[in-house]
């Protein structure tokens, strides 16, 4: 093999699929990124068995040459070097040669550096994937979907399914949960479809979602997402990215979230968030997070935390509106701060059904993004 390429392209590449490298793999040509050049272009391949990304890189780009391919050929070459020499390199323009034995020379302006590659031939052959079960959703849409849950997963590998986000797919809708038993994250949207089909049990890691967000485009392109037996592919302009379905059954949530409240109130989203944000300096001290809301006749809520060592934070604000029951009810900070973050309306709804059930957040009464978070208890 024998090319020279743009090296902005190359390193762009490389960022893209380094992201499926793993420095725990227990197969050594993992730790490698595979790279397959032909008449089209440049294949970047990398993958940790449970994430694989291949970015394609085309020998022209809006009437720039960005390839000049003298040989074609394939090479793996490990990683942790060749992401770091590249990115270094003082040249626009690198050059790759493959000899014998896989030895692999790289140039660029004055440098020059030697690599010892490995054989593609051992590196596994990315799944295929049937394109029976394909959705389409805007790549801005999918990013902000996958960051309105993704925080609220398990961290606990000991429950595995909970570490990912549930995706289910019924009546044209899309919806994404996330639960570690302690609050719960969920989205639902519209979706295009080319064949009506319902998905039930299809769960993805929250950590390979966020990982997916980081190469997705800003920009309002759509995205087709294939399902398959224990796969799931996103495709993009250059780029696939595969990811397997975690194993196991997701438990039912919906039973968690109520039909009716006994308590509602209305109030400002920053002002809420920030009266918390500064309880929440005093809860922490004590490694409870507790913060605790007390409402009153007025409509008016007071927000306080506690500290046996720095002492207590009371702070008191106006709610747009309060009916129903008056309670006192505590709950994680932190895990308050986290669902305000992700929501996109100057008001929010929360929703109670008494001191010890769960609190639901959402940004108006008919919204399909949903908050909830479960109170604990205390003494005072």
């Amino acid at each position: 093999m024998k090319l020279t390429v743009l090296k902005e392209f190359l390193n762009e590449s490389i960022q893209h699929v380094s992201k499926a490298i793993s420095s725990k793999t227990t197969i050594p040509i993992l730790s490698g990124i595979k790279i397959d050049a032909d008449s089209t272009g440049i294949t970047l391949t990398a993958s940790d068995t449970d994430i694989s990304i291949q970015s394609f890189i085309p020998n022209e780009k809006n009437e720039l040459q960005v390839i000049d391919l003298k040989q074609s050929g394939s090479v793996v070459l490990p990683s942790k070097f060749f992401v770091e020499i590249i990115r270094k390199l003082p040249a626009q323009q690198v050059e790759i040669e493959v000899k014998d034995h896989f030895q692999t020379t790289i140039r660029s302006g004055s440098s020059e550096i030697q690599l010892v590659g490995l054989d593609p031939e051992e590196y596994p052959i990315m799944p295929g994937i049937e394109e029976n079960k394909r959705i389409q959703i805007p790549s801005d849409l999918l990013k902000t979907m996958i960051k309105q849950t993704s925080f609220a997963v398990s961290t606990n590998e000991a429950t595995p399914i909970l570490t990912g986000i549930l995706w289910t797919i019924s009546n044209g809708k899309l919806k994404f949960t996330a639960c570690d038993r302690h609050r719960l994250a969920s989205r639902e949207t519209n979706i295009d479809t080319d064949v009506d089909f319902s998905l039930n049990n299809v769960s993805i890691s929250g950590k390979t979602l966020n990982e997916l967000s980081k190469i997705l485009p800003d920009q309002n392109t759509l995205i087709d997402v294939v399902f398959a037996e224990n796969q799931v592919l996103f495709k993009m302009s250059s780029i696939l990215f595969y990811t397997r379905i975690l194993d196991g059954t997701y438990p039912d949530t919906s039973k968690l979230i109520p039909q009716a409240y006994q308590t509602e109130l209305v109030v400002n989203t920053d002002n809420l968030a920030d009266a918390i944000d500064r309880a929440y300096l005093l809860s922490r001290e004590e490694k409870t997070n507790i913060v605790k809301l007390v409402m009153h006749e007025d409509e008016t809520i007071e927000i306080s935390s506690s500290s046996s060592e720095l002492g207590k934070v009371t702070e008191e604000l106006t709610t747009a509106s309060l009916k129903g029951d008056l309670l006192r009810i505590s709950f994680n900070s932190k895990y308050m701060l986290d669902a305000l973050k992700v929501m996109d309306s100057e008001q929010i709804h929360i929703g109670f059904t008494g001191a010890m059930q769960p609190i639901i957040i959402r940004p108006d009464e008919n919204s399909s993004l949903l908050q909830l978070i479960l109170p604990y208890r205390t003494t005072g």
